[in-house]
């Protein structure tokens, strides 16, 4: 077994098999380093002909990837254009739903924003029962989703409870996830590791070939087409100048964003006053 360490870890369980551990303290806030971490790997990943399978996971029991850095200092990683032409956020997603290995996302934690966009840009996702929080609050906090929320939740969901998760911007339960398709299983956090680890190793058992062939052919029928993917990523980009956005922004902010907190902890509850402490 190999390991490397960076916000973005590789532990190598065999040639066909790796686990990625997010652990950007103290919150796993998605920044450029994370990004720069995924496109590290995905240029692994391409050079791996005996791969075939990656779980991600986090080292952070409480937070599998809190939302995207709303510092600012991480805005030149949006701007910046990854290996297929479109910026880095959309390139990191796009290439990891198209590579022929298989990705796995196994969840602890919150995972709300542009967390909850790569999970849904993984092949399967699989939630803890008891410690596992999804979410999109981007709408509640003045955006929109712009890493393929809008164009990928509908085909999962279905319409309705699509808009329910983006425009509600709360916070869900694993078993809700579930039920709803966002993601596959939620299972007893006893048994959730060993599930995956014996999904993976059955899949990483497969020849390459077939895994390549099959998951091209379901992507055909089953995944959104770039350009409403860049159409989400550019109304982001404008949402972020509208004046009340910046407000609600620096109110989150007075109020303990990517700080450890109730906000962070209870994110989806604080939506719906966000504007009282300036009144």
């Amino acid at each position: 077994m190999t390991e490397s360490v960076a916000p973005v870890r590789i532990i190598e369980e065999t040639p066909a098999y790796w686990r990625v551990l997010f652990d950007n303290p103290p919150l796993n806030v998605v920044d450029h380093t994370v990004f720069e971490g995924l496109q590290d790997l995905l240029a692994r990943m391409d050079n791996s002909p005996s791969l075939r399978v990656v779980v991600f996971e986090s080292a952070n029991l409480d937070f599998y990837l809190a939302h995207f850095d709303m510092s600012g200092e991480s805005a030149s990683i949006a701007k910046a254009a990854g290996p297929s032409g479109v910026a880095i956020p959309t390139d990191t997603f796009v290439r990891l739903t198209k590579s022929p290995v298989v990705s796995i996302a196994k969840i602890r934690g919150r995972v709300r924003g542009v967390g909850s966009e790569f999970i849904l840009a993984c092949d399967m996702r699989f939630a803890s029962r008891e410690n596992a929080v999804l979410g999109q609050p981007e709408v509640g906090a003045g955006v929109i989703p712009g890493g393929g929320a809008t164009e990928r939740l509908p085909l999962l969901t279905g319409r309705g409870r699509a808009l329910e998760i983006i425009l509600g911007a709360d916070d869900f339960d694993g078993d809700t996830a579930e039920r709803y398709g966002w993601i596959n299983r939620a299972l007893p956090d006893g048994d959730l590791d060993g599930f995956v680890d014996t999904l993976a190793r059955r899949l990483a058992s497969f020849d390459r070939r077939p895994i390549e062939s099959a998951k091209n052919l379901v992507n055909q029928v089953s995944l959104p087409p770039i350009d409403r993917l860049l159409d989400g990523r550019n109304a982001f980009a404008d949402a972020l100048t509208w004046p009340e956005t910046r407000q609600r922004v620096a109110a989150l902010f007075a109020r303990g964003l990517q700080q450890e907190g109730d906000l962070e902890n209870r994110f989806g509850a604080h939506l719906t006053d966000l504007l009282d402490d300036q009144a």
